[in-house]
């Protein structure tokens, strides 16, 4: 058995790690991305709803409806249909940076929304207290909704990683590249599964990382569970 598993590392580990770092890249950047739009467009929201601080249902409505229109696309319909965006911005629509727009695109209105109903569960009196002192609409979001949301906001990170790994693992099944194309190329193709399995369980402890690192940090931020 021992054999077995250094002959596989020296036969494919070099593309596993390969496959493992385009994924993580594929990861890292356009959540990155995404919560800097997502959150801006959460706060909007949220401000702009009836009954909210800044009520404004004109623009509430209408963001919404963008919102809405962009998360009903299924992700593989989504990256196909804005190929030739994709091209013009990127300059390919292959390969790590192919997958960037699009799932900046799928990513960012699934964000503002978890986004809106994180600071939609802050205490009303939370935001009273702020507001009372004279308190900007900026001074407000920044020092009462922000903070107090904040741990809601971190568990939602787990959730959209978990989610972006999953549509990276479909972008590699159309070229991206990846851990996905990795599992595709071989696994199905090539009818190595053990090459499937190892790309699979790869995934699997990528996603126990992410949820417990996140976990973690949820508990370090949320001042009400230290009280």
């Amino acid at each position: 058995m021992l054999e077995y598993l250094n002959e596989f590392v020296a036969e494919y580990g070099e593309l596993l790690l390969e496959g493992t770092g385009a994924t993580l890249v594929m990861l890292a950047v356009p959540t990155i991305i995404s919560y800097v739009i997502g959150l801006a467009l959460g706060v909007v929201l949220y401000l702009t709803a009836p009954g909210s601080l800044r009520p404004h249902p004109k623009l509430n409505a209408v963001l919404g409806w963008v919102v809405n229109i962009c998360r009903s696309f299924p992700f593989i319909v989504l990256m196909v249909s804005i190929i030739p965006v994709t091209r013009t911005i990127m300059g390919t629509s292959s390969g790590i940076l192919g997958t960037i727009p699009p799932l900046v695109l799928s990513t960012s209105p699934f964000i503002a929304r978890m986004v809106e109903q994180s600071l939609a569960e802050v205490p009303r009196a939370s935001v009273e207290a702020v507001e009372a002192c004279g308190a900007s609409t900026p001074r407000i979001v920044f020092s009462a909704l922000l903070p107090e949301a904040l741990p809601s906001i971190v568990r939602g990170v787990a959730v959209t990683l978990i989610a972006v790994l999953g549509y990276t693992a479909i972008a590699g099944a159309v070229g991206a590249g990846g851990l996905g194309d990795i599992a595709i190329r071989y696994g199905y193709y090539r009818y190595q599964t053990e090459v499937m399995v190892a790309a699979i369980i790869i995934l699997v402890v990528v996603v126990q990382v992410i949820q417990s690192v996140c976990d973690i940090i949820a508990r370090k931020v949320d001042h009400r569970s230290q009280g």
